[in-house]
């Protein structure tokens, strides 16, 4: 056998082996949605909304599965978190047994599903009580299980002390390392779905402005559902200020047409990278070696130039240490870069890598 065939023999043997000892999740309690009572007054609560295209459980603990639903479903939920005094900024203070404990635990207190009209009604009462009357959009990434969705929202929206409304967009991850393709078959899926929202948030006249969070491959969907908004209306709407591109499992050059289809006029990206994030350079190896945005050195040509020319701002997390020993989530698991999502979506401020004491 000719060298060239056993790299490539080699390559096809080693991927998924490396991604099984990468992405796989510790040992810790399952479906854990179900609520318990709410008996830790110094616990802080996030209300969220989610649309999902999940398909429903019969397990009220797990409420969705991984598998695809014929139509978005909607549903509310108040995730309870512990006090500071406990848990660590940027961590998700998973139960070690059931049930949770609000004191010690993230913790469900209140579930409910949802139709599509009382979905309307929850998010119109909510953001009217938003002092700025704005609503913030989360996509997670690959390797997602609902409740891991849902806990890490709640952590961001709760960490980065954010006032805009949480609304969760979460597709159908089956939660496992081997389910790459499924996962990424599963944001198409979910495109036609995300850019409805999109399109009603924008004709909503109570919203006043969306923010849109997307990691990993939740970017993925995140760019196409904002390129397929923009191809259909002829732009983006300028309520559409922020999007936050957290380690995005995107090919550079399709990212470049996609952003190029949304036209001059689109929202204030801001990119995290970080060149040692282990789980993107598996994710370039399974896609041809072509890089992935979230881990090219923002300072090279092209890059430089084009991020420029698109004024999209560039975080550099490089230098940055969390306890994510894959690097990848360092957008929620770093206290620094956590808060400085939060002053993003408060101020509208451009942020700078010397915001987070990088040298």
């Amino acid at each position: 056998m000719r060298p060239s065939k056993v790299r490539r023999l080699s390559n096809v043997l080693f991927v998924p082996a490396f991604v099984g000892l990468l992405w796989g999740c510790a040992s810790r309690p399952t479906n854990v949605l179900l609520p318990v009572a709410d008996t830790s007054p110094s616990s802080s609560k996030v209300e969220m909304l989610v649309t999902t295209t999940r398909s429903r459980s019969s397990n009220p603990a797990q409420m969705y599965t991984g598998e695809r639903g014929l139509a978005p479903s909607f549903a509310e939920i108040t995730v309870s978190i512990p006090p500071a005094s406990v848990r660590k900024v940027g961590e998700v203070a998973w139960p070690k047994k059931l049930p949770s404990n609000p004191a010690t635990d993230f913790a469900v207190v209140q579930t409910k599903e949802l139709t599509l009209q009382t979905a309307k009604g929850w998010l119109s009462a909510s953001v009217r009580k938003s002092p700025d009357h704005s609503v913030l959009v989360f996509i997670h990434g690959f390797n997602n299980r609902f409740e891991d969705s849902v806990y890490r929202f709640a952590q961001i929206a709760n960490d980065t002390g954010t006032q805009s409304v949480p609304i969760l967009v979460t597709w159908p991850s089956r939660g496992s390392a081997l389910a790459y393709g499924y996962d990424r078959e599963s944001t198409n899926y979910t495109r036609d779905a995300l850019e409805l929202l999109f399109q009603y948030l924008a004709r909503d006249p109570e919203i006043k402005e969306v923010s849109i969070l997307a990691h990993s491959m939740g970017n993925w969907l995140a760019l196409e559902g904002l390129r397929q908004m923009a191809i259909r209306n002829g732009g983006l709407p300028t309520k559409f200020k922020n999007v936050m591109l957290a380690a995005p499992d995107v090919d550079v050059d399709v990212f470049r047409t996609q952003i190029d289809d949304m036209g001059k006029q689109h929202p204030r990206f801001t990119l995290f990278v970080s060149q040692d994030d282990r789980a993107l350079k598996v994710s370039r190896r399974v896609w041809g070696d072509i890089p992935r945005l979230g881990s090219i050195n923002p300072e090279q040509a092209p890059y430089k130039e084009e991020l420029a020319s698109n004024n999209v701002t560039v975080i550099d997390l490089t230098k940055v240490k969390s306890g994510d020993r894959l690097n990848h989530g360092k957008f929620a698991s770093s206290p620094q870069v956590v808060q400085l999502i939060g002053a993003r979506m408060a101020g509208g401020q451009t942020l700078t890598d010397n915001r987070i004491g990088l040298g």
